[in-house]
């Protein structure tokens, strides 16, 4: 409907609360039930297919603000990804170290296992040996030797044989304390080996989490996009097919006005009526603003009220009838000249375009 846009917030914030798919039906249902619509009913739904185009562009534009916020959150996801992927490595290396430097500390245990038996059998044997030979004393010794050389090799072979006792013994209890270091090493790595891999798993999840809420997001947003679009481009062809029939009816017109005598256009123009539309008036009928945007408005006519109260030759509503002086109820009810009066003021020579919306329509701003 065409009226001015002084009423305009009120339906914009009703449209604005229409849901998409909505947007998108309307945009395919057929603009008027008439075979025959006027130019009027034609421009006011070009301008209803206008306004659904600013409130779908509007929408659009709030997806390309998410399209942007989206674009900084995939960019901080594919962050943490890289820290994560980084940090996984490190691990899958660490872990591999550390199986190594286990399966070397089972090595090293089962060797020092094998000596620490090595060593404890050698240990109880010489304890049973000298138990059973008995303590030998200086005294025996000497008796028992045959000479001098023979003396001193009895008392070397003692003498060795203390000794090496005694580095079993100390070979032995080496052998136990690196035995049990190892196996403290090893008990280490395992729960280092434990650790490792369970941090691996978690890591591994947050990182797939992380993609799949990105992948949902660039979905709905994809989806949004397509309904968004589709609703726009429906819109357009509408308004595209309105626009064709209304140059059409325009066309027509002109012709009309061109082949009509000069003194017929002339008692037409003054011959105004007022309470019912009257024939259409053509570019010389004394038009308060300029003829293109009656001729979208009305069509030169003086219509009735239409689904927005909006009426005359104008297309004004009753509150900004009486807001700028006019008298009666509407504007269509008045006289054209005082029709006139009222626009010219709503005019202001050029400073009201806006408030006509086939102002804009037509590219007079």
């Amino acid at each position: 409907m065409s009226f001015l846009r002084r009423t305009a917030p009120g339906l914009r914030a009703a449209k604005a609360a229409a849901g998409v798919a909505v947007l998108a039906l309307l945009a395919a249902v057929p603009a008027g039930s008439s075979a025959d619509p006027s130019i009027g009913q034609l421009n006011s739904q070009l301008a209803n297919q206008h306004a659904r185009q600013q409130h779908l562009q509007s929408s659009l534009g709030g997806l390309t603000r998410l399209v942007s916020a989206l674009s900084s959150q995939i960019s901080l996801v594919q962050g943490r990804e890289s820290a994560v992927n980084a940090q996984l490595a490190d691990d899958r290396l660490a872990l591999a170290a550390a199986r190594t430097a286990l399966t070397r500390e089972h090595q090293l245990l089962k060797l020092l296992r094998a000596r620490l038996a090595r060593s404890r059998l050698l240990l109880s044997k010489q304890l049973v040996s000298a138990y059973e030979s008995g303590q030998p004393d200086l005294v025996s010794v000497v008796l028992e030797s045959h000479g001098f050389n023979d003396l001193l090799e009895r008392m070397t072979y003692l003498k060795d044989a203390e000794h090496q006792q005694t580095g079993i013994i100390a070979t032995t209890r080496r052998a136990k304390a690196r035995a049990d270091a190892a196996a403290k090493r090893l008990a280490g790595l395992e729960a280092r080996d434990r650790k490792i891999t369970a941090d691996e798993a978690v890591r591994a999840r947050a990182l797939a989490g992380m993609q799949s809420l990105l992948a949902s997001k660039q979905s709905s947003l994809e989806q949004a996009q397509a309904v968004q679009q589709a609703a726009l481009d429906a819109s357009r062809q509408r308004g595209q097919r309105l626009q064709a029939s209304i140059s059409k009816i325009e066309a027509q017109q002109r012709a009309a006005a061109q082949a009509r005598p000069q003194t017929s256009s002339s008692s037409s123009s003054g011959s105004s009526s007022t309470g019912s539309a009257g024939p259409a008036l053509g570019p010389s009928g004394g038009w308060a603003i300029p003829y293109p945007i009656v001729l979208c408005e009305s069509g030169g006519q003086n219509l009735p009220p239409n689904s927005a109260g909006a009426s005359g030759y104008y297309q004004i509503i009753p509150s900004t009838w009486k807001g700028f002086g006019g008298t009666g109820p509407a504007a269509y009810l008045a006289s054209k000249a005082e029709q006139d009066a009222v626009a010219a003021r709503i005019w202001n020579g050029g400073a009201g375009a806006s408030d006509w919306v086939c102002a804009g329509i037509v590219g007079i701003h």
